[in-house]
C-alpha cells in the first residue's frame, strides 16, 4: 500500500516540470503510455527526466532506450557502479535533481549490499574515470575496467550528459514534491529509496525496450557500443530518432553552428558573451532557436524563461522546444564521449 501511495504522489510531481505542459499518466496514449508504464515498473518510479519529453514521443522513447539499456538492465556491470557513474556525471554538470535521484538509488543499494572494501575501491576508480571525462583535457584515456564493460559504462556517461542538460532546463533542483517541509526532506528521500529498492534488485533483461523505436544504422562515433548488441541497438535507434527530431525542429543554420562550436569545444563552460556573439551570426529569425541550442549544449543552466518565451514567438509548440533541446543535448553528449573513447583500440590490446 505504501508503495502505491508513494508512486501516486510522485506522479503528481509532473506539475513540477517547467516550460512544457506535462502529460499525466492517465492521459498518456500510444508510445507515450508504453514508455511510462515500462519506465515506472523498471525504474521504481515515474522518472521525470524521461517524462519531460512526452510532448515529443520519439524523443521520449529515445531517452528511455538509452537509460534502460545502459543503466537499468541487468548486464555485465553491477548497478551500484553504474549509479555511481551517473551520480558523478550529474554532479559535474551541476544537475542536483539527477544527483539526488541517483543518490537515492545508491542508498537503496548500499542498504542491502554487504560492505566490500575491494569492490568499493573499484567503484571509486570507475567514478573517477567518469569525472575526468567532463573535459577533453583531463579525460582518462585508459579505462579502468574490462572491454566488455565499455558499452554499459560509456552508455551511462552519454545518457547522463544528455539527461542532465534536459533536467537543468525543465526540472526543479530536487525530486521531492513541492511543499515538503525541510524537516521531512531526509525522511522523504529515504522513503523514495525504499520505493526504488525492489526495482533496483529485480532482473531487467537486455533489449526489452528496443521495439519502441525502429532500427537504424550505428553512427561511427557510437562504435564503442559494438561489444554489446543491445546497447548498440538502443543507441543507434535513439540517435536516429533524435537526429530526425533535430531535422524537424532545429533550423539548418543552427545545426551547422552548433556542430562548428562542438568541433572545437573541450568541455569549458562558456560565458554569455561568447554564446551571444556566436548566435549573433545567425539570420535574425533563427537566433532564438540558436540561443537555446547553444546554451543547452554548452551551458544548460543558462536557459531561462525569457529565452524560452522568445523562442516560442516563432515556434510555439512544446514538441518543438523538446526536440530542439533533445537534439542539442545529444550532440553535446556524443561529443563528450569521443574524448573518453579515443583510445579504446589501445585499451582492447591491453585487456584482450
Amino acid at each position: 500500500m505504501r508503495r502505491i501511495l508513494l508512486q501516486t504522489a510522485l506522479r503528481r510531481t509532473l506539475n513540477d516540470i517547467q516550460h512544457v505542459s506535462p502529460v499525466p499518466m492517465r492521459k498518456a496514449i500510444g508510445l507515450t503510455s508504453t514508455v511510462y508504464q515500462q519506465a515506472e515498473r523498471e525504474f521504481g518510479m515515474l522518472p521525470l527526466p524521461v517524462v519531460l519529453h512526452a510532448s515529443a514521443p520519439d524523443a521520449l522513447a529515445a531517452c528511455w532506450l538509452m537509460l534502460r539499456e545502459s543503466l537499468v538492465v541487468t548486464g555485465h556491470v553491477k548497478r551500484d557502479t553504474k549509479e555511481a557513474v551517473a551520480t558523478t556525471v550529474s554532479l559535474s554538470n551541476g544537475c542536483t535533481y539527477c544527483a539526488q535521484v541517483q543518490g537515492m538509488a545508491l542508498e537503496a543499494l548500499s542498504a542491502t549490499s554487504p560492505e566490500d572494501t575491494e569492490a568499493d575501491h573499484g567503484v571509486r576508480r570507475v567514478a573517477d574515470w567518469a569525472r575526468s571525462g567532463a573535459s577533453a583535457t583531463t579525460a582518462a584515456r585508459r579505462v579502468p575496467f574490462p572491454l566488455k564493460h565499455v558499452p554499459e559504462l560509456v552508455g551511462v556517461v552519454l545518457t547522463f550528459h544528455y539527461i542532465n542538460r534536459m533536467a537543468n532546463i525543465f526540472l526543479p533542483d530536487s525530486p521531492l514534491p513541492r511543499g515538503i517541509p525541510r524537516a521531512l526532506r531526509s525522511r522523504t528521500l529515504l522513503m523514495f529509496s525504499h520505493l526504488m529498492r525492489m526495482a533496483l534488485h529485480a532482473e531487467h533483461p537486455p533489449g526489452a525496450s528496443l521495439d519502441l523505436l525502429p532500427t537504424g544504422p550505428l553512427a561511427s562515433d557510437l562504435a564503442w557500443t559494438r561489444e554489446n548488441p543491445h546497447v548498440a541497438e538502443a543507441f543507434a535507434r535513439a540517435a536516429v530518432a533524435i537526429d530526425a527530431a533535430g531535422a524537424r525542429s532545429v533550423p539548418e543554420t543552427v545545426r551547422n553552428l552548433l556542430h562548428r562550436l562542438l568541433a572545437n569545444w573541450t568541455g569549458e563552460l562558456p560565458d554569455r558573451f561568447f554564446i551571444a556573439d556566436a548566435v549573433a551570426k545567425l539570420p535574425p529569425p533563427d537566433r532564438p532557436a540558436g540561443l537555446i541550442a547553444v546554451q543547452t549544449a554548452l551551458a544548460s543552466s543558462q536557459v531561462d524563461t525569457a529565452t524560452v518565451v522568445e523562442f516560442r514567438k516563432t515556434r510555439p509548440t512544446d514538441e518543438s522546444l523538446v526536440e530542439l533541446t533533445s537534439w542539442a543535448s545529444m550532440s553535446a553528449a556524443r561529443r563528450i564521449c569521443t574524448w573518453i573513447t579515443a583510445d579504446l583500440e589501445e585499451h582492447e590490446s591491453l585487456h584482450g
